[in-house]
Formats: C-alpha cells, structure tokens, sequence
C-alpha cells in the first residue's frame, strides 16, 4: 500500500506543503486531508506507482489538495506558474474555457498544448490514464506538462477497472474482430474516454482534446464515447485542424512555442500497450509480405527459444469469468499480468493480420496477447460443458456483432449494453476450472471439470444406458432425413 505523508519544501517568499508518496509493507490507507497552499514555488515530484495506487488518482494544479480512501481520487496541488491561459483572451480558431487532453507526453501531445491556448485561448488540463502500459511511460510527465504549458497533469491509474469492466464482458462474450484481433487498443479507449469525461467534471471543462489522426480508429472510439457520455463536451481534434504534417514540423512549432522536445528516441513502429496487449504497426509491417523481425517483440520470447519442457496452468472461473489461478484467487489485474508473464515465456499470443479499419482502409498489425490468449482457450472450452448447442450458436453469431460493436467504439450503445445483459445470464452457470498444457507458443486444452457440467458419462458411453435407447435412433434419422428424402424422391419420379 502507499503511505502518504506531508512533506515541506523551502520557497523564497513561504513554505509550502506538498504530497509524497512512499512505499512501506504495512501501510494502509487512511482518509484523511492533506493541506497544500494554493501557492506553491515549482512542481514537486510525484513516484506514482501503479501497485501503489489502484483505483486512484493523482493530480496537479489549482485545487487545494484532499485525499480519500479506495475509490475517491487523489489530489495533489501544484501551481501552474502563470501557464494558465487568460480567461478573457480568444484564440485563433474561437474561445473555449478549459480542455481536458489525452496526454501521453510524447512530441504529439506535447504540441498540442500550446497550440490548444494559441488557438481556443483555454487552459489546458492534461490527463494520462494507467492502462498497465508501463509505469516507465508515465516517468517524468509532470515536468513535461508543466513545460508544454499545462496548469493541471491528472494521472489515474485504471488498471484494475479497464480489467474486470472492459476486458472481461468482452472475454465473457467471446468477442474477436475478424477471426484473430482479440480488441486491446479497442478495449482500452472507452476506458480512458471515460475517465476523461469525469475529469472534465472534476476540474469545470468545457472541452476535451485528443491526438488521434483522421486515418485511425481511434479518434471514432474517443469521441463517440464523449458523446455518449457528455454531449455538451466540445471535440477538438488537433490532427483534423492544424497544417502540421509531420514530426519534422510538429518540431519546429516546439521550437517556435519553446516547448521541450521530448528526447527519447523515436520507435521505428508505431505502437500500442495496455495491460491486455502490444500491437505493433508501421515501417515493414506495412508490406502484407514481409515477415516481422524476430526482435520486435517485447512481450513474448520467439516460440523456438521458448523453454523445451510444457508448463501446465489451472484457470478457475465463475460464471463465464476468470477468478483464479492454479487455485489461488487473484484480482482481474494480477491474474491477467501473471498470465502475461507466464505467457510471454512460452511465445504464447503472437497474431499477424491484416484487419479492416472502421474509416475502411486495411491495415496490417501484429499484436501480442499472451495472458489473453490463454483466458480466451479456458473460458471458451468450460463453455463445451456449460452451455448446450443452440446457446454457443447464438452465443457464437452475437458475439461477432459484439466484437464489431467495440471495435467501432460503440461501447456504450444500447445494442452492446443489452447484449452484456444476455451474454451474463447465458453464462451464468460457466464455473468451474479449466487444465492448459502451454508450450512453445501453442495453448493446448488437457482437463475441463465443472459442477453445473451438461456431460454425463453414464450417456456419452459406448455402454448401454437407460436413458438413452439406441433403437430410438432409426426413427429419428427417418423424421430428421425425411426434407432430403422427399427431394430425391421427386428427382427420381418416385
């Protein structure tokens, strides 16, 4: 857990308080209020560390800092240094108040910041949400807010609600996107939309910002989720407005702005990572016929150098969803991180595909699943007990509209919100525990046991039964061949 303390920091003109966080083994968290003057000499450091901080939040600005237990957010005051646009001033393209950003940090968002004041006159709240994309990604991103021109940087960490509300109804409903994609960027945006729709609450935004292009998915998934969520919000898409072309001249306008451009050396591939998946997309990927190079992955080993000898798993599930593994009860974050790791050690989860995009060009991806790949074998074949063969057929047809559905980002529509209701009532009796044999990047299926199991030995045997007559068959394929033998009837004029 985190300990949180109040801790002073020298200022020319007056002391000040701020927040810092500490890991100790047996801390707890206690509600309490930490004060913090509403003036403050320079950004302090925060150590935020997703095990430390599950379903809170951390943020910088204005507001006197407050922090409560579990779910409430934390809140940690910082002054903006005068970066906070002037309320009265208009920017070029128009006059909004308050923008929350979708902000990652890189040279993209860092632009954005500015140009947002130079061109709405607003403030500038940037937002960055923990999806399990590293905790490395979220080093240093107060700095470089403040630096870009922010007043507020709010980091939430989401790993554990993006697991058990977003991933795991899709993992339930068996949702896959053309034969292969098993929907991690696409899982992840609402989740984050979300979370940005109740900051913009929070902190009194009329706006929210995002750096999606107008070729991806993205920008549809974000907004529709505004939409849906708070049609009152005002959409800016920088991508969709602005004549920077290029990365060449996204930094020339830091230069121009003074903003820092971020130093890290750019990936050759555009990708994408949350705690279900790394797709990786762009430079020879973007020839259908090349294969990918053997190290560009980074989330699972290249099956030929995976371990010689199998590793068997157990997966415990209730009602259609993972609770557990190797008998011990795990939270949906942990199980799945574990997994990943398990599952990255045997070249479990790699998929190369080319998808087509819901703007309607095709694109080429290859994404790594490890520890999804192995829920979706278990979850799916307790079902071969669980459910009879009208329910997986329906199931099975429905979770293709479902798949689609996410992926076009339509997460909070009616239509998808029913099927949610009927994919758990069909599920509900899918408990019990599922054996895999995982080796050299196969997942392999070796036990299956459930108390609500719709297998009964005593029938399914070669043996006779009193249940099942087999002379009772000869009228029943008489009765179910009867259209077909009809047909060849009138062909032959019989």
């Amino acid at each position: 857990m985190a300990e949180i303390s109040a801790t002073s920091f020298p200022s020319s003109s007056s002391s000040s308080s701020a927040l810092a966080l500490r890991s100790s083994p047996n801390a707890s968290l206690r509600c309490q209020n930490v004060a913090c003057p509403r003036t403050t000499s320079s950004f302090q450091e925060l150590s935020v560390k997703r095990s430390q901080l599950v379903g809170n939040a951390l943020a910088t600005g204005h507001l006197p800092a407050t922090r409560a237990c579990k779910n409430q957010a934390i809140r940690a005051v910082l002054s903006s240094d005068g970066q906070a646009a002037d309320p009265k001033g208009a920017g070029l393209r128009g006059k909004l108040k308050k923008v929350v950003l979708a902000y990652s940090g890189g040279l993209d968002t860092s632009v954005i910041v500015p140009w947002l004041k130079e061109n709405y006159g607003c403030e500038v709240v940037c937002f960055t949400a923990d999806v399990g994309q590293g905790i490395k990604e979220l080093d240093g991103l107060e700095q470089k807010a403040k630096a870009s021109g922010a007043s507020q940087l709010v980091v939430k960490d989401l790993t554990e609600e993006f697991v058990k509300d977003y991933i795991f109804p899709c993992l339930r409903a068996g949702a896959i996107y053309e034969r292969k994609y098993l929907l991690g960027t696409s899982m992840a945006r609402p989740v984050i939309a979300k979370a940005m729709v109740d900051v913009a609450a929070e902190v009194g935004a009329d706006a929210v910002a995002h750096g999606c292009t107008g070729k991806g998915n993205d920008q549809v998934r974000f907004e529709l989720t505004f939409f849906s969520l708070n049609p009152e919000l005002k959409v800016v898409a920088p991508w969709r407005e602005w004549e920077i072309q290029g990365r060449e001249d996204a930094i020339e306008y830091a230069k121009k702005h003074n903003v820092p451009v971020p130093v890290t050396k750019k990936s050759i591939y555009s990708r994408d990572r949350n705690l279900w998946h790394l797709s990786h997309e762009g430079d020879i990927l973007e020839d259908p016929a090349n294969e990918p190079k053997k190290d560009m992955y980074m989330m699972s080993v290249d099956p030929e150098d995976a371990p010689d000898q199998p590793e068997y798993i157990e997966i415990g599930i209730e009602s259609g969803l993972p609770v557990s593994l190797n008998g011990k009860p795990l939270s949906p974050a942990t199980l799945l991180s574990e997994l990943n790791t398990i599952g990255g050690k045997h070249g479990i989860g790699r998929i190369d595909m080319v998808e087509n995009r819901l703007v309607g060009m095709k694109s080429r991806g290859v994404y790594e699943t490890p520890g999804g790949t192995i829920l979706f074998a278990a979850v799916q074949e307790l079902e071969s007990l669980t459910l009879d063969r009208e329910s997986i057929q329906v199931k099975d047809s429905l979770a293709l509209k479902y798949a689609e559905m996410v992926y076009a980002g339509r997460w909070f529509d009616p239509l998808k919100e029913s099927m949610d209701a009927f994919m758990e009532k069909l599920t509900e009796k899918t408990t019990g525990s599922v054996t895999l044999k995982l080796y050299k990047g196969s997942v392999s299926v070796t036990g299956r046991k459930s108390p609500n199991s719709l297998y009964r030995q005593d029938i399914s045997s070669f043996e006779g039964s009193e249940i099942y007559n087999q002379a009772d068959a000869a009228g029943f394929i008489r009765l179910y061949g009867l259209p077909m033998r009809v047909r060849a009837m009138l062909e032959k004029g019989i």
